[in-house]
């Protein structure tokens, strides 16, 4: 049986924690704080949690410059549970009930329902489809409100044989001609099964990121942003809780939100509390009951990536921006030193820092299970591709360490100059 130190996992997720947190970890489990009680049995409204919360939400502010204060340039940090999936709807429920809002608004609580039907035609929600996570998040938005209102601002697959792999230039979008109908501008920052991450923000009004699969791996403009939201389950921590930073400009203080009575007279679903972000920011995340061991995990991987970073003058999280540059660009290096043997997916300019996606001899499945094989017996593991496109896939984040990502880029040198030894090149 291999010892931890001899496995590298390069699995897109659930993904890698640092080793010292998990042995941290071990402990808490069965006594934290030396209540007596381990992590997962205290109450989560118990001291103990809130300073857990406490700490992981200070953590994450550090690292990510997120504003404070009440006010609507602030921000609040939520812990849900649902996955990313589930904010695919929150993020739908909450925007159309403020677009809703300001239609009553703007046409008086007497109005006739015809007027506000009216008005409600018009509302859109754009999406940048750009991969598989966030064609998913436009189809969910699509069957919760119907796909008159859903605009596609740009689709990758188009003119790229149906297939993701790029970011079409902005020129060609096609966003909502009108800001006054747009309820959401909507991306994936980084696209897990297609290896597609954008180099910066896109435009829009209203705009929301999901980042469950680079959060915490760069810096981050919140500020441009109205929410954003990631799962935990890969640079953060384990499986079970989602983050969401939410701007107080769409929070019910400054951003009324419609009567559910009339989002139903206007054919519209009211979403399930549990995603309701008014009713967790006003919790404390603290609605219901919270894996608090899980918060405990995020925020020990947080404040790992402040010790690493003490410059206090710098972006927290620049130091660990400039190792997962450093892992990727030695991992892609050695790919296009290969060209006869490796064929990276994506586009160059819009390659994924995360998730490495490569075909091998232009996708030859007998020599990507050769190679699979190979880096398997080296305690190279789970550099298998998504099963929805095939081929291999190298999940770069945080926990993976440089020295995993050295030895990686050894067996990927080793395996292109067998193949050239066997005529493969």
């Amino acid at each position: 049986m291999p010892e931890r130190s001899e496995v590298h996992y390069f699995g897109a997720g659930p993904a890698p924690l640092p080793t010292p947190v998990l042995q941290k970890a071990s402990k808490v489990l069965l006594n934290y704080n030396n209540t007596g009680l381990g992590l997962t049995e205290i109450s989560h409204r118990s001291p103990e949690a809130n300073a857990i919360l406490a700490h992981t939400q200070d953590a994450l502010r550090q690292l990510l410059d997120i504003p404070t204060g009440d006010g609507p340039d602030g921000y609040q940090i939520l812990f849900l549970q649902g996955g990313g999936s589930g904010e695919f709807s929150a993020v739908v429920y909450h925007m159309v009930s403020i677009f809703i809002a300001s239609l009553v608004a703007k046409h008086g609580s007497g109005s006739g329902e015809s007027a506000l039907e009216q008005e409600k035609r018009k509302m859109r929600l754009d999406y940048l489809v750009t991969g598989s996570w966030s064609l998913k998040a436009s189809q969910e938005a699509a069957r919760l409100i119907g796909k008159e209102h859903i605009n596609i601002v740009c689709d990758a697959r188009k003119g790229e044989s149906g297939k993701f792999g790029s970011i079409p230039a902005q020129t060609s979008w096609s966003p909502t001609a009108s800001d006054e109908d747009v309820a959401l501008t909507y991306y994936c920052d980084n696209e897990t099964v297609d290896g597609v991450e954008f180099p910066s923000p896109p435009s829009g009004k209203n705009l929301i990121a999901d980042m469950s699969s680079n959060f915490l791996s760069r810096p981050v403009d919140v500020k441009r942003h109205v929410a954003i939201f990631g799962g935990a389950q890969k640079n953060i921590g384990t499986t079970g809780i989602t983050i969401a930073i939410v701007s107080n400009s769409i929070l019910p203080v400054h951003a009324p939100m419609a009567d559910s009575e009339v989002l139903r007279k206007l054919g519209l679903s009211v979403g399930p509390v549990v995603l309701d972000w008014p009713t967790i920011a006003k919790n404390n995340s603290l609605y219901n009951t919270l894996p608090i061991f899980d918060v405990w995990i995020a925020g020990q991987v947080m404040e790992r990536l402040l010790t690493q970073a003490p410059d206090l003058k710098s972006p927290r999280i620049a130091t660990q921006a400039a190792e997962s540059n450093k892992k990727a660009s030695l991992l892609y290096g050695v790919l296009d030193a290969h060209p006869n043997v490796y064929t990276v997916v994506p586009e160059k300019d819009v390659r994924s820092r995360m998730n490495l996606c490569f075909r091998i001899k232009g996708g030859d499945a007998e020599a990507e299970k050769v190679f699979l094989e190979g880096a398997e017996a080296l305690g190279l593991l789970g550099l298998k591709g998504h099963r929805s496109v095939g081929g291999i896939r190298a999940s770069n984040y945080n926990a993976v360490s440089v020295q995993a990502a050295e030895k990686l880029a050894k067996y990927l040198e080793e395996f292109a100059s067998k193949q050239a030894g066997s005529g493969g090149s």
